[in-house]
């Protein structure tokens, strides 16, 4: 069962991790928001803060177990989230991905109101917390055998459009990249794809990547959803794959 505190944390917990990055507000708790994609001076990934000193920190996977508790009432205890894009799939993500993603909502420098009281220093911990969770979720997670996916009715488009335009960042088989904080999208939930493509279309998402941002200004809602079911069908490695209905022995 889950500690109270954590419980109450976790049941307001809304996160979501796919591109992006932003300047990071100094450590300690007090957040400054950063350039917003359109404003001067913006920049995707100045790094600083949190996130920096969480980078170079030794995790401790004990403690990240720990943390994850608070994630777990809403990305369930194995991080698979839910098939209906609620809530994304966290297992098997980069850990440097993870690492920026929380220490830029903590820094405001990407909208999460529902998250964001939940993830400061006081509820989980400091820049430590973010390197012990973002390990424990990409080495403890077994990925979800059986994501959320779109109709199926449009993939040789999908394909087409992914080959074109999404291969160089996030690669052919959606694998991302860990040392240039470009997420593993194979095998996320295609609902959960099509809400943060659109926010980062419509310029929501401020701590996108602007390069991508311009790039599906053209995309129509035929393309969208065809290269987005396309990407949710991305098969990881099998050593990243959990066996249906495993269940996290950590919480057993």
């Amino acid at each position: 069962m889950l500690k109270f505190k954590h419980s109450l944390a976790a049941l307001a917990a809304v996160s979501a991790l796919l591109v992006g990055g932003a300047a990071i507000a100094a450590g300690g708790g007090t957040p400054q928001k950063g350039k917003s994609l359109g404003e001067e001076g913006y920049q995707w990934h100045a790094g600083g803060g949190e996130e920096d000193e969480a980078l170079h920190l030794k995790p401790d996977l004990a403690n990240g177990k720990e943390v994850y508790e608070v994630c777990s009432a809403c990305h369930q205890m194995e991080g698979w989230g839910l098939t209906d894009g609620t809530f994304p799939q966290l297992a098997g993500q980069h850990p440097k991905v993870v690492i920026k993603q929380l220490a830029d909502i903590r820094a405001l420098n990407r909208d999460n109101p529902t998250m964001y009281p939940f993830a400061l220093p006081s509820q989980i911990g400091g820049p430590q917390a973010i390197a012990d969770v973002a390990a424990y979720m990409a080495v403890k997670l077994k990925m979800n055998p059986e994501p959320g996916v779109g109709d199926g009715k449009d993939l040789a488009h999908g394909k087409k459009l992914y080959e074109e335009n999404c291969t160089r960042c996030h690669g052919a088989d959606g694998a991302g990249d860990n040392d240039k904080f470009y997420p593993r999208i194979q095998g996320q939930h295609y609902e959960y794809l099509l809400r943060q493509y659109q926010w980062i279309k419509e310029g929501k998402r401020r701590n996108a990547n602007p390069d991508m941002m311009k790039q599906i200004q053209s995309f129509t809602d035929r393309d969208t959803k065809a290269v987005l079911d396309y990407t949710s069908r991305l098969k990881p490695p099998a050593n990243l794959v959990a066996p249906k209905g495993w269940k996290n022995p950590d919480f057993q």
